[in-house]
Formats: C-alpha cells, structure tokens, sequence
C-alpha cells in the first residue's frame, strides 16, 4: 500500500469501572503509552464510550467531566507528546444545562479539533433521563481525509451515517458500549454502514462487566467492501489494523452509488 495514504489506527478496548473516574483514566493512560510502544507506532487512537464513568448514570451529575478539561488536558497533552491524532472515545461531560456523553478528537499538536455529542439517547438503559441529546453531526480531519463521529446507538440510525458520507466522510469512528447478547447487531450494524456508505467504518466497543451487564469487545475495522481488516475478541486488548483511503476512492468509482442517488423520491 502506498504510505501516503495509509493510516494505522490502534483501538482500546479496555474494561470500565462504572463510578471510578480516576481509575478509568489512570487504565486509559496505562493503555495509550503500551499503544505508542508498538513497532509500528498508530497515527490514531480511539478509545470505547463513557470511558472516564461508565453508565454509573444516577450519579452521572456528580461524575461528569466539567466542560470535558481534565479529559481535554489528558489527551491533548498526550496527542502533543507523542504526535498522534486521538478519537477519545465518549465521556460524560458536564456543561451549564447538563451532562453529554460527547466524543473529543484532537490532532498530532494536541490542539482539539472536533467534538460530537451523541444524538440519539438509549431508552434502555435510561439515557433520556440522565443525558441531553446533541444536536449537530461530528465531522473532523484526519490527514486530509474526512471523517465522522457517532457513538454507540447511533449505528440503528442509517440517515446519520449517509449525512456524513454526503458531507466527504470516508472514515466513520464509533465508540460503544454495546453489550450482550447483541454482538450479531453489531456486527451487521456497523458492516451495512460500511458498506451502504462505501467507507471505513472504525469501531471501538468496551469489554468486562458493569453490575448485571456484559459487554462482548469485539472492537473492529471493516473496509468498504464490509470485509473486516481487525477484529477484537473479548479480551481487554489494544487492536492495531491499517486503513487505505485509496480503497475509498476506489470502491467509489466502481460501484457509484452516490451518482446514482435519486433523493427527490424519498421523502
């Protein structure tokens, strides 16, 4: 593959403690530092949803992170150290009229880049109760290539993802928490967004237990084709695979899916 359009990804897929914020983020740096020991070190790291607290959601109030800053200067100093774009999975921020579960992304230079609060909330697990809804897509720049953000349930929603193709999209990052026994929706989920949409699609599930919850891992990167490039078990595991935006451009042209479109029927 040609260098210039490769790019190496590494996802943490890493047990949470629900309601141990400084727990979670003292595992995540331990984490972040044996990702950059690799050989080949990752231009991009990624991290699962709500890392820094888990769904501990009847205290989410107290646990949030205020206007994400102790996340934003981990993550940025660490981008900064080691040059090295970081997707930072979810948090739960706090701002002035509630608690986010928001995705932070920063580039090489530590500076933040793009931010995405999920849109759509999970009534399962009581989202709506605890967390405001986003209410703007998230698009950022990874090495002059476009991509976009959705968290978790986000994936059950094809309009989202088709948006962001629209936009440029060619890399979808989506950090969960998926649990079991749903690892047959995950899978097809987030392989019909590849494949629909003709982009990579970058996902980072968590692993271990919360209370009565499991979660499967299972962390992945599918082509464009829906072939998957790196798939994690259920192990707490750092999962390396690399993306060839070419492949992009490629399945584009040869399939146009996107010139063939016909919205003025389908609404």
């Amino acid at each position: 593959m040609d260098n210039t359009t490769t790019i190496r990804i590494a996802l943490l897929q890493m047990n949470i403690e629900a309601g141990f914020p400084e727990r979670n983020f003292a595992k995540l740096q331990e984490m972040m530092e044996k990702a950059m020991e690799d050989k080949r070190k990752p231009d991009v790291l990624m991290f699962p949803e709500m890392w820094n607290t888990g769904y501990a959601l009847e205290q989410i109030e107290d646990l949030a992170d205020p206007n994400g800053k102790q996340s934003t200067e981990l993550l940025s100093a660490f981008g900064k150290k080691h040059g090295v774009y970081i997707v930072g999975g979810s948090i739960a921020e706090k701002r002035e009229d509630g608690v986010y579960n928001t995705t932070l992304a920063f580039d090489r230079e530590g500076n933040r880049i793009a931010d995405y609060a999920k849109m759509h909330l999970f009534r399962l697990m009581s989202e709506e109760k605890y967390l405001k809804a986003g209410s703007h897509t998230g698009r950022l720049e990874i090495e002059k290539a476009e991509a976009g953000m959705m968290i978790c349930y986000d994936i059950r929603f094809p309009e989202l993802a088709r948006k962001l193709a629209l936009d440029g999209a060619k890399l979808l990052f989506v950090p969960a928490e998926w649990p079991n026994p749903r690892l047959h929706h995950w899978r097809t989920l987030l392989t019909a967004r590849a494949i629909e949409n003709q982009m990579y699609v970058i996902a980072c599930n968590r692993m271990g237990q919360s209370g009565e919850t499991s979660f499967f891992g299972h962390s992945m990167i599918i082509d464009p084709w829906g072939e998957i490039v790196a798939e994690a078990g259920e192990e707490e595991v750092i999962l390396f695979g690399d993306i060839d935006l070419k492949l992009v451009d490629d399945v584009r042209t040869r399939i146009p899916v996107f010139e063939d479109r016909r919205p003025q029927l389908y609404n």
